[in-house]
């Protein structure tokens, strides 16, 4: 399979996680669905978190990697700043108490807040990886290398998830053995099974247990199996948004939280799903028009590094 086409599949796959994203942290539609929602939180960020460690390029130089990582932290960076404000300010489950530039710092820092944590812990493990290169070892020896090291930090007062680390770290792994992404992860509907009955265990909707790492592998297996079985239109659309995953990323929670106007309109549909269906529109047509907007007043290239998102 040739290069394009794998790429197509990791968008494709990134395309549906960030709309899985998205859909639980609704918060009336995962509180309808809280069995759900523990299913798709073992796997979807366990998921994003592979292809991120996959894609990952350590064999750029350490200023074009740093810059790399620079417009991951400039996002990150205004986004944390905003949501902590707003949780010392609104009555959220993640409110904050007498905020004090010390405790300002320390959650852009060391324990962020609320969804950004995923970039926080990108940056974190991009700069471990990269550090591990210039080790004069073996590949195997530098993975176990950068194992103690996540682990030494996830003890420390920066905040990072062992279990999500090595997540990353498992794409990164991957990548440097040189097999492709789609070998290793096959392709076939018959992963929906396994995934089920295990669906069916709480011990297993862990992403740090056993049960957990495999359904994340088996959900992986799953969904590029839908790839290949898609039509075009449904593979361009969802690849569409897999590229444009980090603007979803930083923008879908200021529309997620506006969805909830929408429920007294709504409560009329016990499922929740035509609320699903409006919050996700409004939530990707939302981040994609902010999009469009910083790059038609020129402002994306300042916080994302990119002329066009």
């Amino acid at each position: 399979m040739t290069s394009t086409a794998r790429s197509q599949e990791l968008d494709y796959l990134k395309g549906v996680l960030i709309l899985l994203m998205i859909a639980f942290h609704l918060v009336y539609f995962e509180h309808l669905y809280p069995y759900a929602k523990q299913v798709v939180y073992t796997f979807h960020m366990p998921a994003f978190l592979l292809v991120s460690g996959y894609l990952v390029n350590v064999a750029k130089t350490w200023r074009q990697f740093l810059i790399t990582m620079m417009w991951i932290a400039v996002p990150y960076a205004i986004m944390e700043s905003a949501y902590v404000v707003a949780a010392s300010l609104l009555p959220v489950s993640d409110h904050v108490d007498n905020l004090t530039p010390a405790l300002f710092l320390d959650k852009l820092v060391l324990n962020p807040l609320g969804p950004y944590w995923y970039l926080h812990t990108m940056i974190v493990c991009g700069l471990i990886t990269k550090a591990a290169q210039s080790l004069p070892v073996g590949k195997l020896a530098r993975l176990l290398a950068m194992v103690v090291v996540m682990a030494v930090v996830s003890l420390s007062p920066l905040t990072l998830s062992l279990p999500c680390a090595m997540y990353y770290l498992a794409g990164h792994a991957l990548r440097t053995s040189g097999q492709p992404f789609t070998l290793f992860f096959p392709s076939t509907l018959l992963a929906v099974l396994p995934f089920a009955a295990l669906a069916c265990f709480p011990s297993c909707l862990n992403k740090a247990t056993p049960g957990g790492a495999v359904m994340v592998y088996l959900s992986v297996c799953s969904l590029l199996a839908v790839y290949r079985l898609s039509g075009t239109r449904l593979r361009q659309v969802l690849s569409f948004l897999g590229r444009r995953s980090l603007l979803l990323y930083v923008f879908s929670p200021v529309f997620t939280l506006s969805a909830k106007a929408l429920v007294p309109f709504l409560s009329f549909d016990p499922t929740g799903l035509l609320f699903l269906v409006l919050s996700l529109l409004l939530a990707v047509c939302g981040s994609l028009a902010i999009g469009y907007v910083l790059d038609r007043l020129h402002i994306s290239p300042w916080i994302f590094g990119k002329n066009t998102m």
